[in-house]
């Protein structure tokens, strides 16, 4: 199983960037996905989780209402939509597989994990 992370980049606060995960070797819409982040000199945060097929989602706290997570299953791919950004949603974003179709916040129950992709935003 791989796991392709992509769509960082660069934005200035207030903005917005999708990030996309494409899966090969598995099909997402059978297992729950995730997107954690880890900033500079900080321990990885949960950020999104999705259950198979999308049936139900889980944000942490403070992008509640800013980020959307969410699959195409005839792509294969996880995206998470990111709007108003905030300089400390600056970090590396990886996403996630799990072998369960329920979707976690414990990154120790993700058992396929993505290189990551930079998210830097600029106040």
């Amino acid at each position: 199983v791989q796991l392709q992370a992509c769509g960082g980049g660069l934005v200035q606060a207030g903005g917005s960037l999708r990030l996309s995960c494409a899966a090969s070797g598995r099909t997402f819409s059978n297992y729950a996905v995730g997107w954690f982040r880890q900033a500079p000199g900080k321990e990885r945060e949960f950020v999104a989780s999705i259950s198979a097929a999308g049936g139900d989602t889980l944000y942490r706290a403070s992008v509640k209402g800013r980020f959307t997570i969410s699959t195409d299953n005839a792509k294969n791919t996880v995206y998470l939509q990111m709007n108003s950004l905030k300089p400390e949603d600056t970090a590396v974003y990886y996403c996630a597989q799990r072998t369960s179709r329920w979707l976690s916040d414990q990154g120790a129950r993700y058992d396929y994990w993505g290189q990551g992709t930079l998210v830097t935003v600029s106040s």
